[in-house]
């Protein structure tokens, strides 16, 4: 996986990151409580990597 970039917004009490990956630039979201910013960035690291994860091309190949 290469460099991920974050995005902080923070709206009273709600806390929104936004996660880009910096070689394809997919781009993923996530909200929750602005008092627990950890919890949203690691949230929405996964969801990137889950993305990343669904992009990647099917192995081809015979199964013995």
């Amino acid at each position: 996986m290469s460099e991920i970039l974050l995005e902080y917004h923070r709206n009273g009490a709600y806390l929104k990151v936004i996660a880009v990956d910096a070689e394809t630039g997919e781009e993923v979201s996530a909200m929750g409580p602005a008092n627990d910013p950890v919890s949203v960035k690691n949230l929405a690291i996964q969801k990137l990597k889950n993305k990343l994860q669904t992009l990647k091309p099917p192995r081809t190949g015979y199964w013995a």
